[in-house]
């Protein structure tokens, strides 16, 4: 089994309201988990967000926690709900309603990898997904949370944002007014999980950065942003999708040759972003 559920960085003074999280950049695949497997230790990491959370690993500089997923995308999805059980993959789970991602194979315990590949020979007892949702799903989910209400108590609100990646090819048929390929999505599920002046902000962050954003197409949010955005109560969640071809070779799942430069033009994207809602530690709240 993987070591740990989650990793957690915290700021030396929590000035900023925002909360950085990467649940699909975890990368402890043990060997007991990779045998009963029918892929090899590179294709298993296909649908992993590689290196995410150490392109926004500078985020506790600015006064805001890193949350990073210590088990793999393949072998738990920490943006899934515990209920997205695909019966195909899990032993006694009975069909429910039509759900696309359970269909798809990507419940909280995937089927698939990247390109549909099946992870297993067969089916997995409903004890082992069990298990898994136990150790590794509800501890990370239990932190995020206290998190977010850590820092409506301290600031007034709450900022998620959660970092992801997202393969070249998903962005290669969505136009731009500029004829860029977009290189950043923004999903707030179309409005409904932050209020438009954060995702504004959020959106300039990027775009001033020079790079190309687009929101909702073709990622508004999954699990995550459902589950926490809760604007009218103060509680704000963005899901943010980096084309991987910028820092990484997709192919081998390795850093190219411009993932630092990468990771310093975001380390001014994740200040500007940790400054929405900044006040400095012993700064009270003012009074409603």
């Amino acid at each position: 089994m993987p070591k740990v559920a989650y990793h957690l960085d915290l700021p030396e003074a929590a000035t900023s309201c925002v909360v950085f999280a990467s649940p699909h950049s975890g990368r402890d695949y043990p060997w007991s988990f990779l045998r009963g497997t029918v892929l090899d230790e590179q294709s298993i990491r296909s649908s992993e967000d590689a290196f995410v959370d150490r392109l926004f690993d500078c985020a506790p500089q600015f006064g805001a926690p890193l949350l990073r997923a210590g088990a793999p995308r393949a072998f738990i999805d920490l943006n899934r709900s515990v209920d997205e059980l695909d019966p195909a993959l899990i032993e006694g789970v009975r069909r429910g309603g039509h759900n696309p991602r359970v269909s798809s194979g990507l419940g909280v315990v995937p089927r698939v990898v990247a390109n549909g590949r099946a992870i297993y020979r067969g089916k997995l007892p409903l004890a082992e997904a069990e298990r898994r949702i136990s150790r590794y799903w509800h501890p990370y989910h239990q932190q995020l949370r206290g998190l977010l209400e850590r820092a409506r108590a301290q600031h007034g609100e709450a900022i998620l944002i959660d970092c992801h990646s997202m393969p070249h090819e998903a962005v290669e048929g969505v136009a731009r007014s500029s004829g860029r390929r977009p290189e950043i999505v923004i999903g707030d599920r179309f409005g409904a999980s932050a209020a438009p002046e954060i995702v504004a902000r959020v959106e300039a962050a990027f775009a001033g950065a020079g790079l190309a954003v687009v929101r909702n197409t073709p990622f508004a949010g999954a699990y995550v942003t459902q589950a926490y955005g809760r604007p009218s109560r103060g509680q704000h969640a963005i899901q943010v999708e980096i084309d991987r071809s910028i820092y990484m070779d997709e192919a081998r799942i390795r850093p190219n040759a411009q993932f630092q430069a990468f990771r310093r033009l975001l380390r001014g994207v994740v200040a500007e972003i940790a400054a929405i809602g900044h006040r400095d530690a012993d700064q009270p709240l003012a009074a409603e």
